[in-house]
């Protein structure tokens, strides 16, 4: 069975921030994730992680100067020094509350010469922090417009120039199904370099229902596949975010007996 995760920055956005953690837990979240969590002392997160025993996930680069910013650097050709200033924030950060991966993200850019600005970064990156998982994801047009990781080939090809260990990919099947047409054949030919998964129903990215995508065919193949990653479920919850966790219990329960 898979090892489920709450996004806090999609769930449970009934209660103020620092609550979230708790109602997670009481939902049966064992993890969560956050995508910018830095408004918060990291002290703040981390006594909440350990009275509930949760784990985090993930956390998002760049930190903290986000709100009303742009999504990343890493890809934009003049920012270098921008980038290593904010990931050397986030990876501060990410270590004091133990967070197992650190998506960095690309940022608005087109073009060679962001592609290689892009790939020097991420190398850099992956050298300077050799011991913390670091994750690249393709994000469809209709979430973020202008984003520059916006296929799967591009990010293979970006990995392969890459070429470290500590950085994988990030597979989310609502971004995959609108990019491609069929998320379940993208997991099939990416699988091997996916280090994190979230879910979402495309095209509204509701609750993990069926519809366009199989969610339960998904999690028997994550299983097959020797998958022992975390799934985080990263989604805007048609009403409550309880009322909505029905796909959660039930996979729950059905792989519990």
């Amino acid at each position: 069975m898979p090892k489920f995760a709450a996004n806090l920055s999609f769930l449970f956005k009934e209660y103020p921030f620092l609550e979230r953690f708790a109602e997670a837990k009481y939902a049966g979240f064992d993890a969560v994730e956050v995508l910018f969590p830095y408004d918060e002392p990291a002290s703040e997160i981390t006594k909440r992680l350990s009275d509930l025993n949760l784990k985090m996930v993930l956390i998002n680069v760049p930190p903290p100067n986000y709100t009303g910013g742009e999504r990343g650097f890493a890809a934009v050709p003049g920012l270098e020094d921008r980038f290593k200033r904010d990931f050397k924030r986030a990876l501060r950060y990410a270590n004091f509350l133990g967070t197992e991966h650190l998506h960095i993200m690309a940022g608005k850019a087109k073009g060679l010469v962001a592609l290689k600005t892009y790939i020097r970064n991420l190398k850099w990156a992956a050298q300077e922090a050799p011991n913390m998982s670091l994750t690249i994801e393709p994000i469809c047009d209709e979430a973020m417009p202008g984003y520059f990781l916006d296929s799967y080939d591009q990010a293979e090809l970006v990995l392969e120039n890459v070429a470290e260990l500590n950085l994988g990919l990030q597979f989310d099947t609502y971004h995959a199904q609108m990019i491609t047409g069929d998320a379940m054949a993208t997991w099939e030919r990416y699988a091997h370099w996916v280090r994190h998964i979230q879910i979402a129903s495309p095209p509204d990215r509701h609750e993990p229902c069926k519809g366009l995508f199989d969610f339960q065919t998904f999690f028997d193949r994550l299983d097959e596949s020797g998958y022992r990653g975390w799934v985080s479920a990263e989604y805007n919850p048609k009403r409550r975010t309880e009322e909505g966790l029905d796909w959660f219990r039930k996979t729950v329960t059905q792989c519990a007996e």
